[in-house]
């Protein structure tokens, strides 16, 4: 296991406090501004899973209220809404500062049978061939600004595989769809809890980029202001997020200096087993 792995890790095994109160490492994310949302989710629901026995999360909506400060610790509270027969409801706040950063429901549910289907994966190119990440940056190392350096080519505990990857310094217009391929190795062997906030951590990674495509906008440009502003997730089956997974998206609207991004991830086998929503703030930047 790497050493960033084990950072991932960490910090998703957040520290009892109270009865219900969590606290979590907010440095060491996927930035160095400030916290990455994922981070903030997952953590949440880490707090949220050390209230619940025996059921598992089907779904989380959050609301990001403020930017999180990566210099200290992160005070998670959970509100116990409901312990009901089949269905069990939390309601998570997270505070930096005094003041809120996020505030997440999140509801669990027994294991039941029921009727099922879903919609096939893309027909997408396999992740087997394709660069990853830090190959990807490296090759443009010299086009980004300086002050995004360090943070995009440091090493990652998430391993990321583009399928049709934008061009950083000068993106063309084109589809909304957005395509990648994720896993993290050192899941292997993790609770089904672990697995799932994983996941959660790993949802907030480009799922917004879905409404910059059809723009031709780039991130490291100083073209727009952005920040996520809520983020939803389901989850369908049991996760084993050391395998491969396809993370679908698309961006359906953008408008108003929001864009709405939705996204499906399946297993490598073809198993849909989440789906998110999320609106950012992608409000354009005039130039004085």
């Amino acid at each position: 296991m790497t050493d960033v792995a084990k950072e991932l890790l960490n910090l998703l095994d957040i520290e009892r406090l109270e009865e219900d109160m969590f606290r979590g490492v907010g440095s060491g994310g996927e930035t160095s501004v400030r916290i990455f949302g994922g981070q903030v989710i997952a953590q949440a629901l880490a707090a949220a899973y050390k209230t619940v026995e025996s059921r598992m999360c089907h779904s989380l909506h959050a609301y990001f209220i403020r930017p999180g400060d990566p210099s200290i610790p992160v005070i998670y509270t959970v509100d116990r809404a409901r312990d009901g027969g089949s269905f069990t409801t939390r309601r998570v706040v997270a505070i930096q500062h005094g003041r809120q950063i996020l505030n997440m429901s999140a509801s669990f549910h027994i294991d039941e049978d029921g009727w099922s289907h879903q919609h096939d994966m893309p027909s997408v190119d396999g992740p087997d061939g394709l660069l990853n990440r830090t190959e990807l940056f490296s090759q443009v190392v010299d086009q980004i600004d300086e002050h995004y350096r360090s943070d995009l080519l440091r090493e990652r505990p998430i391993e990321i595989r583009e399928v049709a990857p934008r061009d950083f310094d000068d993106p063309k217009p084109m589809d909304d769809s957005n395509h990648l391929w994720f896993r993290m190795p050192a899941a292997k062997g993790t609770s089904p809890q672990m697995q799932h906030c994983l996941l959660a951590y790993a949802s907030d990674m480009n799922l917004l980029g879905s409404s910059l495509r059809p723009h031709g906008i780039s991130w490291y440009k100083g073209q727009l202001m952005s920040a996520s502003l809520d983020h939803a997730m389901w989850f369908h089956a049991p996760i084993h997020f050391e395998d491969w997974h396809l993370y679908t998206m698309d961006s359906p609207f953008t408008g108003g200096a929001r864009g709405f991004n939705r996204g499906a991830i399946y297993s490598q086998d073809g198993r849909l087993v989440a789906s998110t929503t999320q609106e950012g703030l992608l409000r354009p930047l005039r130039k004085k």
